[in-house]
């Protein structure tokens, strides 16, 4: 299967991510506590029945790896839910995309991967086009800053999340790595919410409707193809494909939630598919050459 078509169901199935979290009234651990042990009860099946004859072959360097991973995961969503408490969705998830800055960085460090200067253009664009879209709500209040900034650094946990599962991929089963990466990340966020001190019940119907779709759709759809995806590009290419996530959030964003779409997101949306599309393309090229 084309890893290209699959990173793009990938990126339309997280774009629905933040709208669910607006729509739960539940603190954020608790919504990414939920959204991960769902998401590792409906896959348990599946890893029982084919896939749990291979814990034994996973070295100890591969099991660090996926718990740092999880871990990473974890805080990750905890701060970008927190995010979206104190800003826009379109802000918020622009932010979380950002992580071109930081792959870049770490898959040069980790596996030396080198850029074409058109790949970086392309980048520069799309990042431009996140500026454009967010520059509203870094004026608007001290509030929406604080929110800016705990998405920013959700943005770097969920690049360190690719870059470890990036490493572990080659050599474990996408069912497998998968479950224990979410299996940690739910781990974690227990801990959290009950250092918290956060009530694992009661809430409203909607409430676990939204959950149950929130591990459904971003969760099992979006981010295990992304975690398959990694196998066969790169983390960069793949935070690069993330950038659709705030165009597709914002869109929904306009319709679910009646949050006002300005020029600067339509303007700055353009931006991210042009640059986008030019860095697929090109990458695509290099791909095929190397093959």
């Amino acid at each position: 299967m084309n890893p290209f078509f699959v990173l793009a169901i990938g990126v339309v199935s997280v774009s629905t991510s933040a709208i669910f979290v607006k729509l739960i009234s539940a603190p954020p651990g608790i919504i990414a506590f939920y959204r991960l042990l769902f998401s590792v009860v409906l896959m348990m099946p599946i890893f029982l029945l084919k896939y749990v004859h291979e814990i034994r072959h996973i070295t100890i360097k591969d099991w660090l790896f996926s718990i740092i991973a999880g871990i990473f995961l974890a805080f990750h969503f905890i701060l970008w839910f927190e995010s979206l408490q104190y800003t826009s969705v379109a802000s918020s998830t622009v932010l979380v995309a950002l992580q071109p800055i930081f792959a870049f960085i770490g898959t040069y460090l980790f596996f030396k991967e080198k850029t074409s200067w058109k790949s970086i253009l392309s980048t520069i664009t799309a990042i431009g086009g996140c500026i454009i879209i967010s520059w509203g709500d870094f004026l608007l209040s001290e509030r929406a800053l604080y929110g800016d900034l705990l998405a920013l650094i959700a943005c770097g946990l969920v690049t360190g999340y690719l870059l470890f599962g990036q490493t572990v991929r080659q050599r474990v089963s996408l069912i497998t790595y998968t479950f224990i990466v979410y299996s940690i990340s739910t781990l974690t966020l227990f801990i959290y919410v009950m250092l918290n001190k956060q009530p694992l019940y009661p809430y409203q119907v909607n409430d676990w409707i939204f959950l149950i779709l929130l591990a459904l759709f971003p969760t099992l759809l979006g981010h295990t193809l992304f975690n398959w995806s990694v196998k066969y590009l790169s983390t960069s290419v793949i935070s690069m494909a993330t950038l659709f996530e705030p165009v597709g959030s914002a869109i929904l964003a306009y319709f679910v939630l009646q949050e006002r779409i300005a020029w600067t997101q339509i303007l700055g949306g353009l931006f991210v598919i042009v640059g986008l599309s030019f860095f697929l393309i090109d990458e695509r090229r290099t791909r095929k050459k190397r093959l």
